[in-house]
């Protein structure tokens, strides 16, 4: 239990995300801490599962190979790996994005030379002892930013090497205002409160990135100048060539990467790696790193709803050739939804409005009798521009599986919103039967 935060065994696993909007939104988040360690939200997740009961209905181990639709039975048939079957009248996919087997690791020159060890973040090997070794860490993503100054408590150096600078911006783990307001009022409230405040603030920045990038910018760079100093080179190692949230932001708490960085215990270096040698890497500038330790957060694979095959009566679905309905259905695939968070902002928020639409959806066709739903093109829409599923966001993970994604188009419902305001309303109170949904 716990997806990522069961797999992810890394030093210093952390969310990314304040847990007053990682959390449920029906399940207040009571840690002090609201950027939480994997621990406690994995015991949070447990907790949840435990008092609404869903933890006894869980099967493990059941790999899904295939999910295949009848129309005239109106049902799914679910075939797994080892050969079970299981048959249901609706389907929803809640496998994330990830590919759990492995990460992405790119094919580095001269690896094999390494006598060293090498580790991906997602095969941490528990047993790894790195105390007063050097290391060195490839990447400079959410993970990378997480390990460097976990390691540098026992390591010899660390040292951050990546090929081009992300937006890192620190803040407190601890939220003062949600740890007062839980002294004042009744804790659903405080919690709704937090979450509301977070909320509100996080759409407010998102926007201030849409609508003034450069002044954005400025001002993340100057914080990371303050925090390191006039000397500190923050043009050449913390100055990315993109505008603010056209990737995610990384999250640093109490300032923890600048402080190892200042401690001489770690060190950033913006180069490319022209080739792994017997002691490190040599880089393209000419200088080689040694390493006792090499780490590849080099990032994820991801995997379109778990890799299963889909076909419906008998006809293999290509999702790259459906077009998205709200970013959760896909055009002629019946009775499947599948939940797909924000890039922009937490993934439970997104994930907590499609659980209520998808609610809605079913009650719906109880009461109706309807057997099937259907996405389907209206005749309006037959001559709609194709549009990428996720826009304006060109961090590698997703664009390397954005050939396999859904089309969107240009008219509701056929747009994959990364707004959490417009999601709100169209969730839970737009209409269900609207033209291009199709009942049957």
């Amino acid at each position: 239990m716990g997806g990522t935060w069961d797999l992810f065994r890394y030093p210093g696993i952390r969310s990314d995300s304040d847990m007053h909007t990682l959390g449920y939104n029906f399940k207040p988040w009571r840690e002090a801490k609201a950027i939480a360690d994997g621990e406690s939200i994995l015991k949070y997740v447990r907790e949840t599962a435990t008092e609404n009961n869903i933890d006894r209905h869980i099967r493990y181990n059941q790999s899904v190979k295939s999910a295949s639709w009848s129309s005239d039975n109106a049902a799914w048939t679910i075939e797994t790996k080892n050969r079970e079957i299981f048959k249901c009248n609706f389907l929803l996919m809640c496998s994330g994005y990830y590919n759990y087997d492995q990460g992405y690791s790119p094919e580095f020159p001269g690896r094999d030379r390494f006598q060293g060890k090498i580790v991906h973040p997602q095969k941490w090997q528990e047993d790894l002892n790195y105390q007063n070794k050097n290391v060195i860490i490839i990447g400079s993503g959410a993970t990378a930013v997480t390990l460097v100054p976990k390691m540098a408590e026992d390591a010899a150096k660390v040292t951050m090497l990546q090929r081009s600078p992300t937006y890192i911006v620190s803040r407190p783990d601890k939220d003062k205002t949600a740890n007062l307001l839980r002294k004042l009022f009744p804790e659903k409230i405080a919690y709704a409160i937090t979450r509301w405040k977070s909320i509100k603030l996080q759409q407010f920045f998102y926007k201030q990135t849409r609508q003034q990038p450069e002044k954005i910018k400025n001002i993340l760079i100057d914080m990371v100048r303050q925090e390191l100093g006039d000397d500190y080179d923050v043009e050449k190692h913390f100055t990315p060539q993109y505008n603010p949230w056209d990737q995610r932001l990384c999250l640093v708490p109490n300032s923890d990467l600048f402080k190892a960085i200042k401690s001489g215990k770690a060190e950033v270096i913006t180069d490319r790696i022209d080739t792994f040698t017997e002691q490190g890497i040599l880089l393209k500038s000419g200088t080689e790193l040694t390493a006792d330790i090499i780490v590849t957060a080099t990032g994820l694979n991801l995997l379109v709803l778990g890799g299963v095959e889909f076909f419906v009566d008998q006809q293999p679905v290509n999702f790259n050739q459906t077009y998205t309905y709200k970013g959760i259905m896909y055009s002629d695939v019946p009775n499947l939804v599948s939940i797909f968070g924000y890039v922009n902002a937490s993934w439970t928020l997104r994930a907590d409005l499609i659980s209520e639409y998808t609610c809605r959806l079913i009650n719906y066709l109880d009461k109706t009798g309807c057997r099937q739903c259907t996405p389907r093109l209206r005749n309006e829409d037959l001559d709609m521009p194709e549009r990428p599923f996720i826009e304006g966001f060109s961090s590698g993970y997703i664009q390397r599986l954005m050939h396999l994604l859904p089309k969107q188009g240009d008219r509701p419902p056929w747009l994959n919103s990364q707004n959490y305001k417009q999601d709100k309303i169209n969730f839970r109170h737009g209409a269900i039967k609207d033209g291009a949904l199709v009942f049957d």
